[in-house]
């Protein structure tokens, strides 16, 4: 797990660098600019994601899923929300039932 979390950090990180960006010269600078259409990205990559499971392609899933975490932390950035403050909330919910947690919403 610690690739993963290196290398998602590497990327919030080079996602928040380009924020200010040209957004004629960086696509992470075009969504952040436009965090509408960065969601509606989001919830595309969402859903080639679903459909590369329900499939059961690994390789297509690995690589929808790359493109799904890359544009969620775009979409955090451009609400301004951490990857702590998601933490947050997942270490919240620790110990606890699914179930229980969703009844509790």
């Amino acid at each position: 797990m610690s690739r993963f979390a290196d290398v998602l950090a590497r990327l919030a990180a080079t996602i928040e660098a380009r924020r200010g960006a040209d957004p004629g010269a960086s696509y992470t600078a075009q969504l952040l600019a436009d965090p509408g259409h960065a969601a509606k990205k989001l919830g595309e990559e969402a859903v080639e994601t679903v459909i590369a499971a329900a499939q059961g392609d690994p390789a297509a899933l690995a690589a929808e899923s790359a493109d799904l975490i890359y544009h969620w932390l775009v979409v955090l950035a451009a609400a301004g929300v951490s990857l702590d403050d998601v933490a947050a909330r997942l270490e919240a919910r620790e110990g606890t039932s699914g179930l229980d947690e969703k009844a509790g919403r």
